[in-house]
């Protein structure tokens, strides 16, 4: 598709074997993330030696209940929080080793689609005025595409660029959101509960938009939620947390059909429609 990022290929090797396999966006190794009781001065971790990896055009999902510290790991995994210890690589650079002006000229590949797409946007600047100043600060990246067409990649009017985000539905803010991050051309995108808030429909729409980007594009994605009904219609892998750890992973279906861990199957029968399917 014109445009838009073609996904990786492994190159020969001169001896008819493909040698070179693109390697993975993101490596977490132990990751652990402490806060304090700012009273008692208590450690809590928020995160507890958690481990994974997102492989260059996967979608791969972390779930769990709210406090499970899953955006915790995908904030600390992206550099945009605290790390107490542990490793983690992104786009194949070692966190721990990046200044903070190479950690920044990393960030346009690393883009993050939140929860609530009215706090992400400036109330002050329109859908063009916005991207207008993404354009700026990344002119050759940008360049690949003009504002009617990116909205329409997004299935927005390019009558659209005009409105301010309080003009815009729910769904309409987040499909802007998608389209800020699609023009970065990224490899991995991270989306912290992107249809929480939506009408089902709407959520049906954005997750279905997800996947045609990361389909389209190569990009990776990692899916942070609490809906395990999103992460089966989007992701090939999960990972279950609770407590701050990991408690299963692995590819969906079989988690899904076969889950090892009490925790995982009770997030399972408490999905709509659950105890109907059981009975069939």
């Amino acid at each position: 598709m014109s445009g838009m990022l073609e996904k990786e290929v492994p190159a020969d090797d001169g001896g008819g074997l493909l040698a070179q396999v693109a390697p993975p966006v993101l490596v977490v190794d132990g990751l652990i993330v402490e806060h304090r009781n700012g009273t008692t001065g208590e450690a809590f971790r928020a995160v507890d030696g958690v481990s994974l990896r997102v492989a260059a055009g996967e979608s791969t999902a972390v779930v769990g209940e709210s406090g499970s510290g899953k955006t915790t790991l995908a904030m600390a995994a992206t550099g945009l929080g605290p790390r107490s210890g542990g490793r983690v690589e992104l786009l194949g650079h070692a966190l721990d080793g990046l200044s903070r002006r190479r950690l920044r000229d990393l960030r346009p590949e690393v883009q993050i689609v939140f929860q609530d797409p009215h706090g992400s946007l400036d109330g002050r600047q329109s859908v063009r005025s916005g991207l207008r100043e993404l354009r700026r600060l990344q002119r050759e990246r940008t360049a690949w595409i003009d504002d009617a067409a990116l909205l329409e990649r997004v299935r927005l009017s390019p009558d659209l660029l005009d409105r301010y985000p309080h003009q815009l539905s729910g769904g309409q803010a987040q499909r802007v959101c998608i389209a800020r991050a699609l023009l970065m051309r990224p490899r991995l995108i991270v989306a912290d509960e992107p249809t929480s808030g939506l009408d089902v429909s709407v959520q049906a729409d954005v997750l279905d938009l997800l996947r045609e980007v990361r389909e389209t594009t190569g990009a990776a994605l990692l899916m942070i939620s609490h809906d395990l009904a999103v992460v089966r219609s989007v992701c090939e892998t999960v990972h279950v947390m609770r407590r701050g750890r990991v408690v299963e992973s692995g590819p969906c279906e079989t988690v899904f059909t076969d889950s090892a861990d009490a925790y995982t199957r009770e997030l399972i029968a408490a999905m709509p429609g659950a105890r109907w399917r059981a009975r069939r």
